[in-house]
């Protein structure tokens, strides 16, 4: 079986198709070179390259070694790394894709934290809906993600915390007010599963649409819009640091009178943990989870 350096020789004429090119980005002869291709189709017992004067071009066994040889290569460089972040400080890069309510309200102390405690790691984070992270996880594009909801995931999954949903407004004080008031309901957009519990709440409580909506894109509008007395909206505790003046918070309650309460996850897969940079990170949002429960 071919070296992990034959695999790299074949990727990079694989990339050149090109004996010249080749050759100097490996730093050896053409000669040199083109022997070494012959050993390596001996080995595989076919002709991987066709040479001609335009240069190189892959046979149909070439190009299913190759597509082979790249998984490996791939999967060479993420054990690379996995070895590096075992044998080393806390360094390289988190990568990290986090529901933007989450992102906005609770996670920036945590990242104060982690920058503070690990000043040589370096921090990749983008925001979005829970179904955008989700989606940045199963293409690979970050070691973890905090989304809000109930996932459906496979890999590793950590309840980070629960909050709250409440009716917020300047003047109603109880849910039945709600009919009372020719204020509008203001929305926030949000993934489907949030929209659908709300409704849910909703259709229980009044049996029937609010009088008046008003649909923004951004949470933040929501809530200022809110404080602000244009209208009324639903929230989760998140958002509400308890700083606010003269704003009735009323806390939603399902069918058996219990709170109803939005969940936080952090998810991966089991590869990532192996980082000593994602281990650093989901034991600080522990410690963090902690220190919040006893204050």
């Amino acid at each position: 079986m071919s070296s992990l350096t034959e695999f790299h020789l074949l990727s990079v004429l694989a990339q050149e198709m090109n004996m010249r090119k080749a050759a100097e980005r490996l730093f050896v002869s053409q000669p040199a070179l083109s022997q070494r291709l012959v050993n390596i189709e001996k080995e595989w017992g076919n002709r991987l390259f066709i040479r001609s004067q335009k240069g190189l071009s892959l046979t149909p066994a070439g190009e299913l070694v190759i597509q082979f040889v790249n998984e490996v290569l791939a999967k060479e460089e993420k054990v690379r790394e996995s070895i590096t972040a075992l044998n080393s400080e806390v360094h390289g890069t988190l990568k990290i894709a986090v529901a933007s309510i989450v992102g906005q309200n609770w996670l920036p102390q945590v990242l104060k934290k982690f920058v503070s405690r690990y000043p040589q790691a370096k921090i990749s984070l983008i925001t979005g809906w829970s179904s955008e992270i989700l989606k940045s996880l199963y293409d690979d594009q970050v070691h973890i993600g905090i989304i809000r909801g109930t996932p459906d995931w496979k890999g590793v999954k950590i309840p980070l915390f629960k909050d709250s949903l409440y009716l917020v407004d300047t003047e109603i004080t109880r849910p039945e007010q709600v009919h009372e008031t020719d204020r509008p309901f203001i929305q926030f957009k949000s993934d489907s599963n949030y929209y659908q519990e709300i409704q849910d709440w909703w259709l229980r409580q009044f049996k029937t649409s609010p009088k008046r909506t008003i649909v923004v894109d951004q949470i933040e509008t929501c809530k200022q819009m809110t404080f602000n007395g244009i209208g009324y909206a639903i929230l989760p505790a998140i958002t509400l640091n308890g700083a606010e003046k003269n704003i009735f918070k009323i806390p939603l309650l399902d069918e058996n009178n219990m709170p109803i309460k939005r969940d936080t996850w952090l998810l991966g897969y089991e590869s990532a943990f192996q980082l000593k940079q994602v281990q650093a990170f989901a034991e600080l949002i522990k410690e963090h989870i902690e220190e919040e429960g006893n204050n």
